[in-house]
This record gives structure tokens, C-alpha cells and sequence, in this order.
């Protein structure tokens, strides 16, 4: 299990780091992460992964009027570099869900630009509950490979 993200206040690392021990100790499944940041050469991927991507926009609310993706561009820009997002089995997001409409909007959002599917969601750090689930549904997307 493979898992690309971009972590912009720590909360999406804290996740995925904690989900990383928690495969390994519960389920003994070693999952391979990339942070991808600013400064990241981009790659092209060969093998399929996970995109985990918090929510960070300017503008607009969600529903009816625009909203422009900021601090997060270089995961879209890693995604779009040729056709990483081919090998993407799909998007995992985070946000606060005081954004109502706008809370995990990014991860939706390329989602619905990539074509492939929204699959969790957890608030800020998330929760044990939140880990546990994100590996089921993670393990479930592979599986039906």
C-alpha cells in the first residue's frame, strides 16, 4: 500500500504517520508514504497509490460562488505531472468541519477532476475511529483491484 500527501499544518502527516503504525501493529501491512511538498521533484509514478489531501481555499463557500485551491497546488501539480493520476486508487481528505460546505472541498474537487473516487474523510488530526476506518476502506479499494 503506497500513500502520496501533502501536509500543510501537520495534521495530514500526524495522520498518516499514525496510520502507518497502526497497519503495522493491527493488521501487519506496511504501507509506503511520500510526503509531497514545495519543494518535491516530480516523479513519474508507476504504481498505484493514495492521495491524501487536506482542505485549503480562498474564497467563495463551496456551493454557489468560486473558490481558488491554495497551498495544496503542488499535490495537483504532482498529480498532473504525466498522468500520475492514472495510478491514483483514490483521494482521502481532511478539513474542519466549522468550513460546513467547504470541508474536505480540495479532496472532492480532484476527485471530480481526476476521475477517481473520494473515498474518507476525518476532521483536523482525526480520531482513532477515524484510523481504523481509513485503513478498512484503503484495504477494500486494493482489494478489488
Amino acid at each position: 500500500m503506497k500513500i502520496l500527501y501533502i501536509s500543510i499544518s501537520g495534521n495530514t502527516r500526524s495522520f498518516v504517520k499514525r496510520l502507518v503504525s497502526y497497519a503495522a501493529t493491527e493488521h501487519n501491512t506496511q504501507i509506503e508514504v511520500k510526503e509531497i511538498q514545495e519543494n518535491s521533484t516530480l516523479e513519474k509514478e508507476t504504481t498505484s497509490f493514495f492521495t491524501f489531501v487536506p482542505t485549503y481555499l480562498d474564497g467563495g463557500n463551496g456551493v454557489d460562488n468560486g473558490d481558488t485551491e491554495i497551498l495544496t497546488e503542488t499535490m495537483r501539480e504532482y498529480l498532473e505531472y504525466q498522468e500520475n493520476f492514472r495510478y491514483c486508487l483514490g483521494v482521502v481528505g481532511s478539513g474542519n468541519k466549522n468550513f460546513n460546505h467547504q470541508y474536505c472541498l480540495t479532496a472532492k474537487q480532484y476527485a471530480q477532476k481526476f476521475d477517481f473516487p473520494f473515498l474518507a474523510d476525518y476532521e483536523l488530526r482525526g480520531t482513532q475511529e477515524d484510523l481504523e476506518h481509513v485503513f478498512n476502506v484503503l484495504s477494500v479499494a486494493i482489494s478489488n483491484i
